[in-house]
């Protein structure tokens, strides 16, 4: 039996026990958990070119209280929901002057669970480069790399913060319907605030990039900044075109980030760079990725995007036939991955991550499939959080590969 045979062997085996294990949680019924949902008046329904920016002081919707069990369910599963009581609370100590709750809303001004995306991108690129940089390891200056290590990765949090953060500035309003628990929008954080943390983030960051690394690195981060810039500020503003926005999100977090830290790090050890098999794979794989993240983030928002006029894929076709379409292409990209290992040449990739590791990732996306109910927004929250859940644990497999 050939090499590839072999691997087609072991794949299609692998793919056969994943498949079963799915089928057998077809019949499990999924509990449902409670969240928080906004009660509003006919008119935010009936008039939602109309409303302007002191929605967020209107009584046209009252956060529902929830009980006290079904609310640490919902926190400890998807993130979005929120304890109005907490929420409150938070408001009221932030008024007082708590410098906990000051810095609890910069943490969530932040978007956590982006900023976990850039550390892991920038951890896993970093072993990449250097384990496919034959005695690197063993010979760096890191005495010299650590200190830069660091300094990039505060200016990819800070390029984070400054994309994030500009879009709750312009976002406020539709944010008080789909994302109330966001600091802006719930008035945790003030706009002179947000803007004042955004002007930081912007320009510090090009500073660090422009001071510590190549000119090449200044201008893929400056392109991605701009990019997550005119994605939310008007009269541009990408992200009322689902196309445009589907297309900026995958460049800046699928190829610019990627390709960027792995630039970086053969830099920092004197190594020319080489499009190597494993990178052209992972900025292919993540930038399929981070297109259906840019189309399945839209999911939870679509009762605020259609109030004020937003268009998304989600708005123009439902919640059930995307995630349908986001599920299939996730499945269509793993099975990209599971090809490629089976079909590089001898040595290329390791087997049992490349095509192991992508298999049970790609059985895991339907199981959660599964359990997904289109008519429930917790249920709805819980998918988009586990499509992140498996776009970290790629980062994961990055390494292994």
């Amino acid at each position: 039996m050939t090499m590839v045979s072999r691997k087609v062997a072991t794949s299609a085996a692998v793919l056969l026990m994943c498949i079963n294990s799915v089928h057998s949680f077809s019949s499990v019924s999924t509990a449902r958990t409670a969240t928080v949902h906004l009660t509003r008046s006919p008119l935010v329904a009936s008039q939602p070119s109309s409303l302007s920016s002191s929605i967020s002081r209107s009584t046209s919707y009252q956060p529902r209280t929830i009980s006290p069990s079904a609310t640490a369910t919902t926190l400890s599963a998807v993130e979005g929901d929120f304890d109005p009581e907490a929420l409150s609370k938070s408001v009221s100590d932030i008024k007082s002057g708590s410098l906990k709750a000051k810095l609890r809303a910069l943490y969530k001004f932040t978007r956590p669970h982006t900023i976990r995306g850039t550390i892991l991108a920038s951890i896993a690129g970093t072993i990449r480069a250097l384990v496919d940089t034959p005695g690197a390891i063993a010979t760096a200056n890191w005495g010299a790399m650590l200190p830069r290590a660091v300094i990039g990765m505060v200016a990819l949090l800070l390029g984070n913060a400054y994309i994030v953060g500009i879009n709750q500035i312009f976002d406020r309003d539709i944010d008080v319907l789909n994302k109330p628990f966001l600091p802006v929008a719930s008035g945790e954080m003030s706009k002179g605030v947000a803007w004042g943390v955004v002007g930081f983030s912007g320009i510090v960051g090009p500073l660090i990039v422009y001071k510590f690394f190549p000119i090449l690195l200044f201008k893929l981060y400056m392109l991605g900044w701009t990019l997550g810039g005119i994605y939310s500020i008007p009269p541009i503003r990408t992200k009322r075109n689902p196309l445009a926005a589907g297309l900026t999100i995958a460049s800046v977090r699928g190829f610019l980030l990627n390709f960027g830290v792995y630039y970086a790090v053969k830099d920092a050890i004197g190594a020319p760079f080489v499009w190597s098999p494993k990178v052209s794979f992972i900025a292919r794989f993540m930038t399929a990725f981070a297109t259906v993240i840019a189309v399945t983030k839209d999911l939870p928002d679509i009762e605020g995007d259609k109030a004020y006029n937003i268009s998304t894929f989600a708005t123009k076709i439902g919640v059930p036939k995307i995630a349908k379409g986001a599920t299939l292409c996730l499945f269509l990209n793993y099975i990209h991955a599971i090809l490629t290992g089976v079909l590089s040449k001898a040595g290329t990739f390791r087997a049992l991550p490349m095509i192991g590791g992508h298999a049970a990732l790609a059985a895991l996306l339907l199981t959660r499939f599964k359990e997904l109910d289109p008519e429930s927004m917790p249920s709805i929250k819980k998918y988009y959080k586990h499509i992140w859940d498996l776009f970290y644990a790629e980062y994961v497999l990055y390494t292994l590969i």
